[in-house]
């Protein structure tokens, strides 16, 4: 009898992996990941850092035969943050230049980020395990409350490439001003993370992303109960879902720390979970495959 989980997984790529090295302690590092990712039928992963662009990490793996060139196909990405010099359309060009498929705006360095975390010490977020130097608030917006000129520099670079723009932790208003001069200049592949976890964004938010273009990403780890992530249960996944459809919804697992799932476990149970909880199988494949392939360009 064939597995509905494994069918609707056949070919799913996971565009938020979390792999070493990393500052903040990780289980796994990108082979691993792959090698996870093919047991388990994945076309494709793209692997992330806070601290540095992962496209290197993966071409070293690469040359040194520890990543197959097949599937799954590996890609890597660079975020904004401190470590890489901010808003740096020097990282930028070399990310995307060496293959890199995702630039992240800032996350850990996002004004969002860095006053949520004030405000709930107890964020649900991994601890340093490299004591690095503090982020400083990195924002999009200069005093006048106008998109700073790199920014602009920036999305020209992802626009060549036929990247993805993706909104990591910064504040709803400020995803709202890079996606829609994203727009003005011809972005076409947008990803918002995480919309409820930093963000504190809202279904209207949500909605006016996606009639930008946007795919909403829902980070796995936030509805697995055996990730020290756990926030919500399955319905308010679903319910994020039903608020702009399967067709602007995207899953990525945001795992790969210590002692949390594996990415392909965890999303094996909310497979699973969307499926018990009546959800077609053809929408959850949407949102595991097609969306994301469609954003990397597979």
């Amino acid at each position: 009898m064939t597995d509905p989980v494994a069918k609707v997984l056949e070919g799913a790529v996971d565009l938020h992996v979390h792999p070493a090295p990393s500052p903040l302690p990780r289980r796994m590092d990108a082979a691993d990941a792959a090698r996870l990712a093919a047991e388990t039928g994945f076309a494709a992963i793209v692997v992330k850092s806070h601290h540095h662009s992962t496209v290197t990490d993966v071409l070293a793996l690469e040359s040194a035969g520890l990543i197959d060139n097949g599937a799954p196909r590996v890609f890597g990405g660079v975020a904004l943050n401190g470590a890489v010099g901010g808003l740096n359309p020097h990282a930028v060009d070399l990310a995307l230049k060496m293959g890199g498929r995702i630039v992240w705006f800032p996350t850990i360095a996002s004004p969002q980020h860095i006053a949520h975390h004030a405000a709930h010490p107890d964020l649900k977020f991994p601890k340093l395990a490299v004591q690095v130097r503090p982020e400083e608030p990195i924002d999009v917006l200069d005093e006048q409350g106008k998109l700073k000129p790199e920014v602009y520099e920036i999305l020209e670079m992802i626009h060549a490439a036929g990247a993805i723009l993706a909104s990591g932790h910064m504040a709803p208003d400020r995803i709202t001003a890079v996606f829609e001069a994203a727009r003005e200049i011809g972005i076409e592949r947008m990803l918002v993370n995480h919309p409820n976890f930093v963000i504190e964004a809202t279904y209207d938010d949500a909605r006016h992303w996606a009639s930008l273009g946007a795919v909403i990403e829902h980070s796995l780890c936030m509805y697995d109960d055996r990730s020290s992530f756990y926030h919500w249960d399955i319905d308010t996944l679903v319910k994020w879902i039903e608020a702009v459809g399967p067709e602007r919804s995207t899953l990525g697992s945001d795992l790969g720390q210590m002692k949390n799932p594996y990415p392909t476990d965890s999303f094996r149970k909310i497979v699973g979970l969307l499926l018990d909880r009546g959800m077609p199988a053809h929408d959850v494949r949407r949102m595991v495959s097609d969306n994301p392939r469609a954003l990397l360009a597979l």
